[in-house]
């Protein structure tokens, strides 16, 4: 279910999930490839995170997904990661060519990885807190 209506402001926010070392990684990720600031971030177990996806008739206990609220559109899986790439900075948008691949091959591979990201990559018992320099793109 890649994509669902909402109406959100028109600010692109990323849902993560915020005790997971992998996704802390594709914040860190995300910023310093994103130098005009288009993207915010919330963990998914954040009261804000919690309001967003039920706003957009997602799951609020669901985790294992990446989440980005687009244009008052939500994306999941492998379509809201491609999106996120599709908007950093040469030559990450190049990756979007991957959106021709069927969707249900694409979030096979997806699930997979998000079956496997604590094992494989860690987490913490806490959801990921800011630092100073990137906390104000943090809701």
């Amino acid at each position: 279910m890649p994509e669902k209506n909402a109406d959100t402001e028109e600010a692109s926010i990323v849902l993560i999930d915020g005790v997971c070392h992998l996704c802390g990684w594709l914040t860190t990720f995300i910023i310093p490839r994103d130098p005009e600031g288009r993207f915010r971030f919330a963990p998914l177990q954040s009261d804000i995170g919690r309001k967003l996806l039920e706003k957009g008739g997602l799951d609020a206990h669901r985790l294992d997904t990446v989440v980005l609220i687009e244009k008052g559109r939500y994306y999941t899986e492998s379509a809201a990661a491609l999106r996120i790439l599709r908007r950093l900075r040469f030559p990450w948008p190049a990756v979007y060519l991957f959106i021709a691949v069927p969707a249900p091959l694409r979030n096979k591979l997806y699930r997979y990885v998000a079956k496997n990201r604590y094992r494989w990559f860690g987490r913490d018992d806490h959801c990921l807190v800011p630092t100073p320099e990137i906390r104000g793109r943090f809701l």
